[in-house]
Parts: C-alpha cells; sequence; structure tokens
C-alpha cells in the first residue's frame, strides 16, 4: 500500500529545487536592496570615508556644508566695515551763486558798442553741486570738501534713513579744503576717525560716497575698494590749496565722492576723499589714482574750525620767487641749481621788514628742504596769522637765517 506522505526521490528534488530557487531569489532581492542603499549613501554623502551602515549618526550632506562655508568667506573685514559705516554717510546737495562772464564784455573798450552795452553789472548765476559727507559726532557734525560746501548759500544733506535735512556751515578752510557742516539732529550714528599715521601702503581701503548723485537712487552710499598706493604724498592743484600728506589709492574715487571717507578695514576713517587724476580733458572717470587728505590733518582743521569758525591766515608775505635752472645758478654762483630765488621783494612788507632781499636763495624754510616754488607755496599757505616763518638762505655765498612774524596787514 503506497503511503501518501512520503515523496518519492525525483518529487523530493523537484521541491527542494523550487526552494532553492525561492531562496535564492530572496537573497538576491536582499542584496539588491542593502547594495542601493549603500550605494544612495555613499554618492549623496560624497565622503568615502564615512560608514553609510553604521547606524551610528546621520551622514552630513557635504553640499549643503560647501555652501555654508561659501556664505561665511563673504561675511569678512570690508563688508563688516561697510556695514558699519554705511549709515554715516550722507550725499550732500549745495547751491552756490557764481559771476558768469558777461557774453557782451567784448564790446566795453569799444567807444561805438560801449554806448549800448558797457558799465553792465556783473551776471550772476545760482549753480548746484553735490558732493558726500560722513557724521562725526551724534550731535551732527559732518566733515565735507571745502570745495563741495564752502562756498554755498543753500545746503541739504542726505542721509541713509531717506530723510533730507537743511545744514549749516559752520567753517571752511580754502587752503587745506576741509569744511564742517551740522545739522539739526542728535542721537546719530557716526565714524571712529583713525589715525593716519599708522597707514600701512598695500592695505585694504574702502572709499565710500555719492558719486555722480547715485546716492540719490536708494539712500545708500556706493562703495568702492582697493588698496594704499602710497602716503605723504604733494599734489599740485587747485591754485592755493595745500593739498600734502596726502593718502594715495586706486579705490575708484568719482565726481560727486568728494568729502566722503576713506576707510580702512576695521571700519576707522583715514582720509577724507578729495582728488583724482584722470585719463585727460576729455576723461572725469577715475583712472585708479585718487588722494585723500590724511584724517589726523583733517583733525587739527576741524577743530580748529569748530572752535573759531575759521583758520587765520590773512597775512602777506611780500615777496616772489622763482625756481633756479641750471643758468639761473651759473649767474648766482650756486655750486648746483637748489632751492629758489627772491625776484622781488615789496617795500614795507613783512619779508622787507625781516631783511629778506631780491637774489637771495631760500634753501629751507621751517626745517624742510626747498628743491621749488611748490615746497615753499605750500609751507607758506598752509601757515596761520601769528606763526613765525623761518628761513635759511644763500646771499653772496654764505648761509643766513631769517624769522618773520606772520601777522595781518
Amino acid at each position: 500500500m503506497k503511503n501518501e506522505n512520503v515523496l518519492t526521490y525525483p518529487e523530493q528534488a523537484k521541491i527542494n529545487l523550487s526552494m532553492n530557487k525561492k531562496l535564492f531569489i530572496g537573497l538576491a532581492v536582499i542584496l539588491t536592496l542593502i547594495s542601493g542603499i549603500v550605494i544612495g549613501k555613499y554618492f549623496l554623502s560624497g565622503n568615502k570615508n564615512n560608514s553609510p551602515v553604521s547606524g551610528v549618526a546621520p551622514v552630513k550632506n557635504e553640499i549643503q556644508e560647501n555652501s555654508k562655508n561659501i556664505s561665511d568667506t563673504r561675511d569678512n573685514a570690508i563688508t563688516r566695515a561697510v556695514k558699519k559705516v554705511s549709515p554715516t554717510i550722507v550725499g550732500i546737495n549745495v547751491e552756490e551763486v557764481r559771476e558768469v562772464q558777461d557774453p557782451f564784455s567784448m564790446f566795453d573798450n569799444d567807444p561805438f558798442f560801449k554806448q549800448f552795452f558797457g558799465n553792465r553789472p556783473a551776471q550772476k548765476q545760482v549753480v548746484k553741486g553735490l558732493g558726500s559727507g560722513f557724521i562725526i559726532s551724534s550731535d551732527g557734525y559732518i566733515l565735507t570738501n571745502d570745495h563741495v560746501a564752502g562756498n554755498a548759500t543753500k545746503i541739504s544733506v542726505t542721509m541713509t534713513n531717506g530723510e533730507t535735512v537743511e545744514a549749516k556751515l559752520i567753517g571752511s578752510d580754502k587752503n587745506s579744503d576741509v569744511a564742517l557742516l551740522k545739522i539739526d539732529r542728535s542721537n546719530l550714528e557716526f565714524v571712529k576717525l583713525g589715525n593716519s599715521d599708522e597707514v600701512i601702503i598695500g592695505e585694504w581701503v574702502i572709499a565710500l560716497g555719492n558719486p555722480f548723485g547715485l546716492f540719490e537712487i536708494n539712500d545708500k552710499p556706493t562703495v568702492t575698494v582697493g588698496v594704499v598706493s602710497a602716503t605723504n604724498m604733494k599734489v599740485n592743484a587747485d591754485g592755493n590749496r595745500v593739498y600734502k600728506d596726502m593718502i594715495q589709492t586706486d579705490a575708484s574715487i568719482n565726481a560727486g565722492n568728494s568729502g566722503g571717507p576713506l576707510v580702512n578695514a576695521d571700519g576707522d576713517v583715514i582720509g577724507m576723499n578729495t582728488i583724482i587724476f584722470t585719463g585727460g580733458n576729455y576723461s572725469t572717470g577715475s583712472i585708479g589714482v585718487g588722494f585723500s587728505i590724511s584724517i589726523n590733518r583733517v583733525k587739527r582743521i576741524f577743530e580748529e574750525i569748530k572752535s573759531k569758525g575759521k583758520i587765520e591766515r590773512n597775512f602777506n608775505v611780500g615777496f616772489r620767487i622763482q625756481g633756479i635752472d641750471e643758468r639761473i645758478a651759473k649767474y648766482l654762483k650756486l655750486d648746483k641749481p637748489q632751492g629758489v630765488v627772491v625776484t622781488d621783494v615789496m617795500k614795507g612788507s613783512l619779508s622787507d621788514n625781516a631783511g629778506l632781499k631780491p637774489e637771495d636763495v631760500i634753501i629751507m624754510a621751517n626745517g624742510e628742504v626747498i628743491r621749488n616754488e611748490q615746497d615753499l607755496l605750500f609751507i607758506v599757505n598752509d601757515m596761520r596769522t601769528g606763526e613765525t616763518l623761518k628761513l635759511k638762505i644763500i646771499r653772496n655765498g654764505s648761509e643766513k637765517e631769517l624769522e618773520m612774524k606772520l601777522v595781518s596787514g
């Protein structure tokens, strides 16, 4: 009798083979799932050193980590300095009255036309201008250039909060090109004035201001960045203005930047942006050569303006000078061309009373070597009434020292 519960060998083999296939398929599925997990974690993490199956800690996403690192590096010393100083920058708009050329002045000396066009009063015109400035105290004192606001009849200041305020001219000094303004506001943010004697050639600097009136678009200063190119520079520009102790920079400075601050990477003001060199008569933009008045010089000027309203310079030394070339040096029996020669002394003037004479050669003034006319003009034009000008001269082959007290007259 056949036992139905007992399988024959062929039947058992078929069952075993079927079970083995199912087991193999199951294992293959499990291995495929594990491989997928491993490969997925490997590529998503981007870190071959992480153990994707450890289960100890979640794997960091390196793309997100890199993005965070990039964001961290974007916040640097320059951006922090800009954020610190920007609220203290103002745009300045001015109006001043200027005399303009009378178009009929060409007929003044013509007897016929003079009866029609002669004796005409001077023509005056209101001229608008703009510039930059920076707040130096919580009670509203603002620094800018004299050539921005020194002759203004009306001054308005635009602040970074969008407010426009009328400003008062406390005083200005044409020779040093510094002006001090005041607005009727309190609790204002203000800049920190640094020490320009510690400026390092090559260090990063930031120029902030109102070039071409762009401040008016969104009530925010325009920012340019460069380095300190040189220090203690003298620049011959604009008549009797004394541009010395200047900081040269390649940070872009353009029309409208005048009076704005030059700031170091700590956010301290080290200079007042004042002059640029351009590409020529047909170019007014920056070519990477700009000059700022050193802030230590500005400090001395504005503190005197704040207390007195002006710098007293109402004196006249009363002599004229000329540079010395090889020909003049030979005539004066000098060993080499040096200093400047006095060509005229006004009778009864300060220089006349001090004993200065024509053909005297000035080789030093107040301890500084005189190489040309500009050196002496810079020293004299930067002095105040009441100070003493000390000169070292050569007269008839001998050195002599003279002093003259600069009094008004």
